[in-house]
């Protein structure tokens, strides 16, 4: 039996605990790196830059992880070009063809998942759990819309006519502009990426600046599988720089976005305009952040609930999406609840994400330390810190697990997207007033309830794209949990579920009488 006609099924974590041989492969991964060179790739050609992107080890930030030749407007307008002449031949290729294609792609990272676990904890600071489940997820989103993209592929049902033979059929849509985000560059980069081109369109890739070596890999992975010259560019750049006009380009047909809410609306903002000689609406599928909540109702259990706070709200930083930012603490369990919130966050080992035993490292950069710790500064006027609260006196960029309680609903803490290790505590008078906080936000990806008589309640009113429920709300599986939120939180894309590649398709009909 071919893989391809196997079930899909997620890929395996890895236990660094109890695997012993897998840890020491780890370890010689992390020992044996050495800083990668990335090129600017257009038409299969590698081009080299005087300009150059730098990537910096978090905790270590002196040393290199990864150099990238850095592309120019010219260059950023060639790549769309190219991209969109090897269009037609890669568009009209069987699904079958391009499936295999993310197949092979999938095994080539499990073959490479040491190295690129390696690269993930040195370029972005993750703990290798958190870099073993980002590579896993990459190998997910491979597997996973190999197989979507054949059932696309097949007769899809319509309502028969007498007198006609009348088909449905999905083609590709043209060039996509991909924009991966630093806090999961393998992943959602070789997501995007992957559903783009196993529907038969062509990609410009531009990778995180401050992440261009596993992005490297990935395109090396991609391009290795058998992606064709031209079908995926690489396009190293900044995006303030270069950014609008890959998204204003007449030839673009689509962007898919994953990154913070500004950046996001204002790429929704000018792919709507018409520019001259552009033939289409474009579409933008858009993932853009959350400011997420868990809610423990009075009958939750409450070690359970302050195990899940802890773990969504410091899991690799705060620096998700996902991660919970808010806790919302019904009247008559929360001093308890912060109690063992407090007490957990207190036992979270900080450390250099090269030790095995770290829990939380440091965040990617120091622009990123600095807004963190304006936003601290801020909770300490807005409520009362009651755990960390300070950069940790080392070298890198650490911020120690901060919790504040006390805050108001209508707290800057409590309503914009941090991106970091803080949580702010919230105090309900009972479930209906910790629902109503809880939806007060314009964002709507993640969110959590503990509790046990109104499970259905929060079901039916609590407003998230991905509800969890006696659960942590991160840690979304591929088409276990397919991924995406309401309002400000984006396009509801459902990334790793059935509906996602639909988002790279356009339909037509054909009717034929007979």
């Amino acid at each position: 039996m071919s893989r391809m006609d196997a079930e899909f099924r997620n890929e395996p974590l890895t236990d660094f605990a109890s695997d012993s041989a897998a840890r020491a492969a780890q370890q010689r991964a992390l020992d044996d790196f050495v800083p990668v060179d990335a090129a600017l790739v257009i038409g299969g050609k590698r081009l080299s830059t005087r300009a150059r992107i730098h990537s910096h080890n978090p905790c270590a930030p002196p040393r290199i992880v990864g150099r990238a030749s850095k592309a120019s407007k010219a260059q950023a307008e060639r790549a769309i070009e190219v991209a969109h002449a090897a269009f037609p031949s890669w568009s009209r290729l069987p699904a079958s063809r391009r499936a295999d294609v993310l197949l092979r792609a999938a095994e080539l990272m499990r073959k490479r998942r040491w190295e690129l676990n390696a690269i993930l904890t040195l370029e972005v600071g993750k703990t290798w759990t958190e870099a073993d489940a980002d590579t896993a997820e990459a190998i997910d989103f491979c597997e996973f819309y190999a197989r979507e993209a054949l059932r696309y592929a097949e007769d899809q049902p319509l309502t028969p006519w007498t007198g006609e033979r009348n088909r449905l059929v999905y083609q590709a849509l043209g060039v996509g502009i991909v924009i991966s985000p630093w806090n999961f560059p393998c992943a959602i980069l070789a997501g995007m990426a992957a559903a783009a081109l196993v529907t038969g369109n062509t990609v410009v890739m531009k990778p995180a600046s401050v992440a261009p070596a596993i992005a490297w890999r990935v395109f090396e992975i991609l391009e290795e599988a058998g992606v064709p010259p031209g079908v995926l560019n690489f396009l190293p750049c900044s995006g303030g720089e270069v950014g609008d006009l890959l998204i204003d380009h007449p030839l673009t047909r689509f962007v898919s976005f994953t990154g913070s809410r500004d950046v996001g609306v204002r790429i929704s903002g000018r792919a709507a305009k018409i520019s001259r000689g552009q033939a289409w609406i474009k579409r933008v599928v858009a993932e853009m952040g959350g400011k997420d909540a868990i809610v423990v109702d009075e009958d939750a259990d409450l070690e359970s609930a302050a195990t899940g706070i802890v773990q969504s709200a410091f899991g690799y930083q705060g620096q998700k999406c996902s991660a919970c930012s808010r806790a919302i603490l019904v009247e008559k369990v929360h001093d308890r609840v912060l109690q063992l919130v407090r007490e957990k966050t207190a036992a979270l080992r900080v450390g250099d994400a090269r030790d095995p035993q770290t829990q939380v490292a440091a965040v990617v950069d120091e622009r990123q330390m600095e807004k963190v710790l304006s936003y601290i500064r801020i909770g300490r006027r807005e409520g009362k810190v009651i755990e960390g609260g300070r950069r940790l006196d080392r070298e890198g960029w650490f911020v120690m697990p901060t919790v504040i309680a006390g805050v108001s609903p209508r707290a800057r803490i409590a309503r914009e997207e941090i991106f970091g290790p803080v949580l702010a505590v919230l105090r309900a008078r009972d479930c209906d007033d910790a629902l109503r906080i809880a939806n007060d936000s314009e964002y709507g990806l993640t969110g959590a309830f503990y509790g046990r008589s109104r499970i259905d309640r929060a079901k039916e009113e609590f407003r998230a794209g991905n509800l969890y429920i006696n659960r942590k709300c991160t840690g979304a599986m591929v088409g276990v949990h397919p991924f995406g939120g309401f309002g400000m939180s984006g396009t509801n894309s459902k990334a790793g579920g059935r509906d996602y590649l639909r988002l790279f398709l356009e339909a037509k009909v054909v009717s034929e009488r007979l």
